[in-house]
């Protein structure tokens, strides 16, 4: 073989560059370096995963020559899996929630895999999923190898065998806070277990979108209900097997668009084309600087490139479409709701109090539901109609409103956009507001039909 060729490009997989950020974090004290994993040969940091995941398999005598490799993906783990089957001769179907990117499509169908798009807005369980699909195919499909990135051990095992061994080499030790963002867990689960074995003073920051249920469940310990956002590639809205939260020391909640407005910026300013959860990892490690406000070296990882996001992030028609340019959004934002609606006094429940004394509150102060506190934790919200149909079964006044309390509830922050708090309110009789970890405010249907209705009147 000719001196400095590689074998195959399964050989090029990792050895990424960490650079400087030089304008972006300027206004804080820590020293920001990011991980340029989008530089990998398909374009992520699952060029690492799907590797190793495949090899796994191989070694195992679960993935044979010839066989066929399924994975419910959103796109990343894809080209990864396509471009390891394409070198070692495999063929591969993807199933992908349709909010994914076209470029994203188009790439896996240059590698000759077969696409199968889902609807996003299901739960997990359902048939229509993504995740259900592949299942489904996986089961039905002779010499199928299931990849299963979210619950499938190699995935974590990826960045402790490789990403966080190759940081800790690149940086010499000189780490002291990693963030990523949290999607199937298996990076920050993989590297933070890699690097507090070298200095467990390390701290591990994990970001999650609004709507994603894992920042309600670190901070609560409560699984709230998920919704739809626009980011791709981190956030769940279910609990992956691959991630260990026991490794995520904080946890940071960023919206979209503060995550495009930031990659945008990653590409004019800092040359860093990357993609809409690149940006995310920013912004939540700018927020964790702000607030410690402390002179440490933190290190990002960005996931992948920009290239598979130019017909959403880097369109101006699209991002205006959804609000996401400096033009507020078209209908709003919840921080103008509470603005407008006024800053009276949040009235609460607890847990142990009884269902007479709550009646009395809701009489009192002519309201639907109130948020329900146990201690300083947020824990669920309890409604009217739940109260009448427990007094309408001989139910005890006296009662703790425990049972009554429903904890499938949807959180959002003041920067939501009311066009989502519409969509969560189609199912809900209201919403949780929260900044951060303080309760600020409910939502309910009529809040915002009264401040839309005020609004186009004036």
């Amino acid at each position: 073989m000719m001196k400095g060729a590689l074998p195959s490009i399964l050989e090029a997989v990792g050895q990424t560059p960490i650079v400087k950020l030089r304008v972006v974090a300027r206004h804080v004290r820590a020293d920001l370096y990011v991980k340029c994993e989008y530089l990998n040969p398909a374009g992520s940091m699952k060029d690492r995963v799907a590797l190793n995941i495949v090899t796994d398999g191989e070694r195992r005598g679960v993935l044979r020559r010839g066989g066929t490799i399924i994975e419910a993906t959103s796109g990343n783990t894809g080209m990864g899996l396509a471009m390891v089957a394409a070198v070692r001769g495999y063929r591969c179907i993807f199933v992908m929630p349709d909010k994914m990117s076209p470029e994203k499509i188009a790439s896996l169908r240059a590698f000759g895999a077969t696409v199968i798009t889902c609807p996003t807005a299901v739960e997990p369980d359902d048939p229509r999923s993504y995740y259900s699909v592949a299942r489904r195919i996986a089961k039905e499909t002779p010499g199928a190898f299931y990849a299963n990135q979210y619950h499938n051990p190699a995935n974590p095992e990826a960045h402790y065998v490789s990403t966080a061994p190759e940081i800790w080499k690149q940086t010499g030790g000189e780490i002291d806070v990693f963030c990523a963002g949290l999607g199937t867990g298996g990076t920050i689960s993989g590297c933070a277990r890699y690097f507090k074995e070298q200095k467990d003073s390390i701290t591990t920051v994990g970001v999650d979108p609004v709507g994603s249920l894992y920042y309600d469940y670190v901070k609560t310990g409560r699984l709230t209900q998920p919704f739809s956002y626009h980011v791709e590639g981190i956030g769940e809205d279910f609990l992956p097997s691959t991630i260990d939260l026991s490794m995520v020391d904080e946890i940071v909640r960023v919206d979209d668009k503060e995550c495009f407005l930031m990659t945008r910026r990653l590409a004019r300013e800092e040359g860093l084309f990357v993609g809409g959860s690149a940006g995310a990892a920013v912004v939540g490690a700018l927020r964790y600087a702000e607030a410690t406000g402390r002179q440490e070296n933190i290190l990002i990882l960005l996931p992948d490139g920009a290239s598979r996001y130019l017909s959403k992030i880097f369109d101006d028609e699209w991002m205006k479409r959804h609000g996401f340019l400096d033009e507020p959004a078209p209908m709003g934002m919840v921080a103008d709701l509470l603005y407008i609606r006024g800053s009276a006094a949040l009235i609460i429940a607890r847990l142990g109090e009884s269902i007479r004394h709550v009646v009395a509150l809701l009489k009192e102060h002519g309201i639907s539901q109130l948020p329900v506190m146990d201690g300083s934790d947020v824990v669920g919200l309890v409604a009217e109609r739940d109260l009448l149909r427990h007094l309408m079964s001989h139910g005890r006044p006296d009662a703790p409103i425990d049972a009554l309390v429903d904890r499938d509830y949807a959180t959002v922050s003041p920067v939501t956009p009311l066009a989502l708090v519409e969509d969560l309110l189609n199912g809900a009789e209201a919403v949780v507001v929260q900044d951060g970890s303080h309760l600020l405010d409910i939502i309910t249907k009529i809040d915002v039909i009264e401040f839309l209705a005020e609004r186009r009147a004036a």
